[in-house]
């Protein structure tokens, strides 16, 4: 595989912003639902998930973005399908 290009950190960031705070506000609202008294044992779980779905998608868009940006830095290539095309137009 060739050399991945680096990827803007400030546009990951950017890209990622929207999806990090709706994870925050779903572990607000879990640790906000858990009963008094109970909110640990309530509620941790549930942040557990939470975070560790936000991880999973963080990473898998930090991968992507950086394959995305090795890919787009580079014009398509013709491949046998322009060959082919040159051959028929004959």
């Amino acid at each position: 595989m060739e050399r991945l290009l680096r990827m803007s950190e400030e546009q990951f960031v950017a890209a990622m912003l929207p999806q990090v705070r709706r994870t925050l506000l779903e572990v607000a609202a879990a640790v906000n639902d858990a009963p008094d008294g109970n909110v640990i044992n309530a509620s941790e779980m549930r942040v557990r998930d939470l975070m560790g779905e936000l991880r999973a998608e963080v990473f898998e868009k930090a991968l992507q973005t950086r394959v995305d940006q090795t890919e787009g830095a580079f014009p398509p290539s013709e491949g046998l399908g322009g060959q082919r095309q040159a051959q028929q137009g004959a």
